[in-house]
């Protein structure tokens, strides 16, 4: 449905300006805000349909959901070796800002079960509520949805979904329920708004200006200005030659194409502005993770220090105590005797005193290396789950902090990971071995690869938050050390694992390993 245009304007052009105008101080403030992490996510269940390549074309309906429940479609999908052919053609959509005022267009979506979205496309909707589009996507099994979005080229999908696949008997394909699916929440949208008007002048402006407004508004938002300048000054230069061109009156086409230009110049803006203040808030929270420890180090080291001064002076009154009784023993004795038995019981005393200071010595080194490990436990703890073993301190870090099959670190391993760092650096003498492991599932090949690299991945990234090289080693053994039962799921997800040792003499832990050790390079030891 068309919105109603205002009564007794002078002219649509003359409604924008003023809008504008009026706006600008609002954006300028809104643009100052501090943009929302990148993780903020909404989930919720979807259905997966794995095509058969080869198998011909199928049908899925596209019902709508309670957003938009006069919504529905169809979809044409062909599964080919190495694409997939996908048409979709949608009826009964209402104007997207109907939803809310920052939202102006329809993207369609592919989706594979393990989270990776792929943008196939805008979808515009005619006056009647009608739209249609072709895609392809290299996917072979995934979920086939639409969203409205406030322009055609973001990345991720917002929750707004208004329909949604419903694979029916008809259907060729193997079903599968995506119980927990990740999409953008709306409020990374909602504070901006629709910048330009309450209602859309279409007729005379093309709907791709009003999606470039909303990009670089959107990307100013994210404080693009401040962590992406190079990509953002593109943007706000691209949005001013639409804007020209619109003024111009130029052609339709020239105007579409600079503004499709602008929201692909301010969607990479955004990414790179979120992608680089995720990377700042990571590096503030390894630096207070490092300074958080070595206050607690220093205090320790001063209590122990002030404990041992006590008990050296308790010593040297002691010993002072016995020289004294000593030497009175002496005097009564006759002084032949007295001097033989007295040197006798010197010689003894001084050998007793020298293995007593020896016992304690290396019972106040004993102690203080217990005291260091028990401090560093808890911090560890306080981090990722960590043990006390014979071979030193054992972190684990389970699989779900690697994407399933894959050994690139998810945000919050590498989080984790910086903050580890940051206390393990301020213990010097202590040595890490990074020790990956698998579940039985899958060849020995690749286990052992995935093992090794998983190994790598934590080593390189601790090494790059500056842990010296020489001292971390990895190492993959594969499927060799299971700690749960492999036949059962929960025993598997156990045995998916990376696991750190830190040892060293500073903790009373010898260095090395029983499973082997790997050189200060990253390659295994023979």
């Amino acid at each position: 449905m068309e919105p109603k245009a205002a009564p007794n304007r002078k002219s649509a052009r003359a409604v924008l300006i003023g809008f504008v105008a009026l706006l600008l101080p609002a954006l300028a403030v809104a643009g100052q805000q501090q943009a929302a992490p990148e993780n903020t996510l909404v989930r919720r269940p979807i259905k997966a349909v794995g095509y058969e390549v080869g198998g011909g074309a199928t049908r899925v309906d596209l019902a709508g959901t309670r957003l938009m429940p006069g919504a529905n479609g169809e979809a044409r999908i062909e599964a080919k070796k190495g694409v997939t052919d996908i048409e979709v053609a949608i009826t009964g959509l209402i104007r997207p800002e109907q939803l809310a005022s920052e939202f102006l267009t329809y993207v369609l979506w592919a989706a594979s079960p393990d989270g990776r979205t792929m943008n196939l496309g805008e979808i515009q909707a005619s006056k009647a509520g009608n739209g249609q589009i072709k895609a392809t996507t290299q996917f072979q099994t995934f979920s086939l949805f639409v969203t409205a979005e406030p322009y055609f080229a973001v990345s991720r999908p917002s929750e707004l979904i208004v329909l949604e696949n419903q694979p029916g008997k008809s259907t060729k394909g193997k079903i599968f329920e995506v119980k927990d699916y990740p999409l953008l929440e709306r409020g990374q949208y909602e504070k901006l708004g629709n910048p330009l008007a309450l209602s859309l002048d279409l007729k005379h402006v093309p709907l791709e200006m009003y999606e470039a407004r909303n990009s670089v508004e959107i990307a100013k938002s994210r404080d693009a200005e401040k962590y992406a300048p190079e990509i953002f000054t593109k943007a706000e230069s691209s949005l001013k030659m639409s804007e020209n061109l619109l003024a111009r009156k130029a052609g339709r086409k020239q105007i579409i194409s600079q503004a499709r230009q602008t929201v692909q110049f301010s969607e990479d803006a955004r990414a790179l502005a979120v992608k680089r203040q995720e990377a700042e808030r990571i590096e503030q929270a390894s630096q207070a993770a490092a300074a958080k420890a070595r206050a607690e180090a220093e205090a320790k080291a001063a209590a122990q220090a002030a404990e041992a001064k006590r008990q050296a002076d308790e010593e040297a009154q002691r010993q002072a105590e016995l020289a004294a009784a000593r030497e009175a023993q002496l005097k009564a004795e006759t002084e032949a005797i007295a001097a033989k038995e007295a040197a006798a019981r010197a010689q003894a005393q001084v050998l007793a005193e020298k293995e007593a200071a020896a016992r304690q010595d290396a019972e106040r080194a004993r102690q203080v290396a217990q005291a260091l490990r028990a401090q560093l436990l808890d911090q560890l703890n306080a981090v990722l789950e960590t043990r006390d073993t014979p071979r030193g301190l054992v972190v684990t870090m389970a699989d779900v902090l690697f994407d399933t099959g894959k050994y690139n670190l998810r945000p919050e391993a590498r989080e984790r990971l910086a903050r580890l760092s940051g206390i393990v650096s301020s213990h010097p003498g202590l040595v890490l071995q990074v020790e990956g492991h698998t579940d039985s599932v899958g060849s020995d090949e690749f286990n052992q690869k995935l093992s090794e690299q998983r190994a790598e991945a934590v080593r390189g990234y601790l090494i790059g938050q500056g842990l010296a090289q020489n001292t971390i080693s990895a190492v993959g053994l594969g499927k060799a050390m299971p700690i749960a039962d492999n036949s059962t799921a929960e025993g598997r997800q156990k045995n998916r694992r990376v696991e750190i040792i830190v040892s060293g003499e500073v903790i009373g832990a010898k260095i090395g390993s029983s499973h082997g050790q790997s050189k200060p390079d990253g390659q295994s030891a023979p």
